[in-house]
């Protein structure tokens, strides 16, 4: 690369970014436009309309502070649950794959903007019980005649039959906590910040890895959430004064003397009424979807399964090899995989490692946690009754689409790959004319050496295949063992001068400690200058940062330059 000063090689990043991510950030301003909108637009209409005139004489600044986040909740709400229906996405990775990968890219952000929009539920949830709270202090002490005289008269107004009421609070003798639980919105409000506490805090990531199953139960009370959510505005507790009342009390001329109301003709006893309730409109489509995606998932998931084999790996790696009728997938895809002796809701993800082109599916679950020991140790006594959904898609899916692809995968994050790497060798046997890949890069950093053993033999069969065909270099991997002792490098020194290696018994010999990415990009660089590369990770977060910072960087915005494509897998 030729020398840049650093304002070039800073504006040389940030095109890079702009390549990469430009529709990511569009995405992001326009809904956090349209949340700034809706709060603004809520907040000036509560705070200035002629109907809540008498509304905010009782209970003040606090009725557009509550109404402008709940307007934010509904849009917000109605938004959460679309990332994770699965087969919708899936739908739209196939009807979009004819648009640019840029487009199809933010099918793979599902997650992330699944959590912001959590964030932002959070937020404006806070906002708008910090302001009911005020509300329902205010309503007790108009009630309790400890405010205006004019806010006092309003709180009075309903006690005979004659009159509608403007504050929902009808005793001189309860408390805001007895109307926040015994109201329905006070009700249904506790209920659905209970549970919004519980699905946020038990969905950080310590406890998503280490304790899945509280994050799996916790986060099916999103149902009572909902459930709350649409009967929550039921109470109308927010009351205006009526299109009909304010023909007959012009608040302007009326509100000086309420002891007047009544007595003379133009200042009669306003009428006050509750709002329709608007959540349901806009989460009831949303909700729809969603069971429509549940059903559709029950009815694939009690379809039969049929185990064929199954294959036990050293560092603990159970391989299930299985049939199902009507089962298709692709590259890269995943399953959710239920284990009824084990337990009967719980469902996990699993990468689908066979190939499209075999005749089963297969996943490798290795043994990292509570239920994955019980699988692993189920297997080993019987054969199990296994329930599974899917095929979902994933970034994985576009490695063909490629002029240049690198895989990168960490430990048991490889598992996407030996698809990909199965079905390159197929394609190779069968001379599929229809690759459009010119050149793949692997790589796979492991801890342990018996890691390598499941698919040493993976790479062994295609390394064969690659020089039969004359394609010896359309791949190149490079396996890097992070974690070793005395004994491995004794063991190496005396049998370096081998032509195959002597951990995994292949042509390539493995390397020791970490890759130095930008030594690795800055090569893959210069081989393809004016080529599209795709980079496809399966691992963790951190190296997911490191691999991205790459391909900004090595990324060339002119024309007919190469530029790296960052895609990561997210389940």
């Amino acid at each position: 690369f030729e020398k840049k000063t650093a304002e070039e090689i800073a504006n040389c990043k940030m095109g890079n970014w702009v390549v990469n991510n430009w529709f990511s950030a569009l995405i992001i301003v326009v809904w956090l436009g349209i949340n700034i909108f809706l709060f603004v637009y809520y907040y000036i209409f509560y705070n200035i309309q002629d109907q809540f005139f008498y509304t905010r004489q009782v209970i003040g600044s606090a009725l557009p502070w509550a109404r402008a986040p709940a307007a934010c909740l509904n849009f917000n709400c109605m938004l959460i649950l679309l990332p994770v229906c699965r087969n919708l996405l899936s739908f739209l990775r196939g009807s979009c794959g004819c648009c640019r990968r840029t487009i199809r890219k933010q099918l793979d952000k599902n997650i992330t903007f699944h959590k912001l929009v959590a964030y932002m539920i959070a937020l404006h949830t806070a906002v708008h019980t910090i302001a009911h709270l005020f509300n329902l202090e205010r309503f007790n002490d108009s009630r309790q005649g400890k405010a205006s005289n004019l806010s006092s008269i309003l709180s009075a107004l309903g006690d005979k039959p004659e009159e509608s009421w403007v504050n929902p609070i009808r005793s001189n003798d309860t408390t805001p906590t007895y109307v926040a639980f015994t109201t329905i919105a006070g009700l249904t409000g506790v209920i659905i910040t209970l549970c919004l506490i519980l699905i946020i805090t038990s969905s950080t990531e310590t406890i998503r890895r280490s304790y899945y199953e509280v994050f799996w139960y916790t986060h099916h009370l999103f149902i009572i959430f909902f459930a709350g959510l649409v009967f929550h505005g039921a109470g109308r507790i927010v009351r205006s004064q009526t299109a009909q009342s304010m023909k007959v009390h012009d608040f302007d001329d009326c509100y000086q003397d309420p002891e007047e109301w009544g007595k003379i003709d133009n200042c009669t006893i306003p009428q006050f009424a509750g709002g329709e309730p608007m959540t349901w409109k806009w989460v009831l489509g949303p909700m729809i979807l969603y069971v429509f995606e549940r059903l559709l998932r029950l009815w694939r998931s009690l379809q039969k399964v049929v185990i064929t084999k199954t294959v036990i790996h050293p560092s603990k790696v159970l391989e299930i090899q299985m049939k199902k009728k009507g089962f298709k997938m692709e590259v890269g895809q995943y399953i959710f995989i239920n284990c009824p002796s084990i337990s009967q809701l719980e469902w996990h993800p699993f990468t689908l490692t066979s190939a499209p082109e075999e005749d089963y599916f297969s996943v490798h679950v290795r043994s990292v946690g509570d239920w994955t020991e019980a699988m692993y140790d189920t297997f080993q006594k019987n054969m199990p009754r296994l329930c599974v959904d899917g095929p979902f898609g994933t970034a994985s899916e576009d490695v063909f689409k490629y002029e240049t692809s690198v895989l990168v995968g960490a430990g048991i994050g490889v598992t996407p790959f030996a698809s990909i790497l199965k079905s390159v060798w197929y394609k190779f046997q069968n001379s599929d004319s229809r690759l459009k890949t010119q050149k793949i890069y692997f790589y796979w950093i492991c801890r342990e050496t018996g890691a390598f053993a499941w698919f040493a033999d993976l790479l062994s069969s295609l390394e064969l295949q690659m020089e039969e065909q004359g394609k010896a270099s359309f791949v190149s991997y490079k396996l890097f063992l992070t974690g070793w002792d005395n004994t491995h490098t004794e063991h190496i020194m005396v049998h370096f001068d081998k032509d195959t290696d002597v951990i995994t018994g292949l042509k390539q010999k493995t390397y020791y400690g970490r890759p130095n990415w930008e030594q690795e990009f800055s090569a893959i660089a210069n081989a393809h200058s004016r080529s599209v590369v795709g980079v496809f990770l399966c691992g963790p977060p951190a190296l997911g940062q490191t691999l991205e910072t790459c391909c900004t960087r090595f990324s060339n915005v002119g024309p007919r330059k190469v530029q790296f494509y960052f895609n990561k897998e997210n389940f």
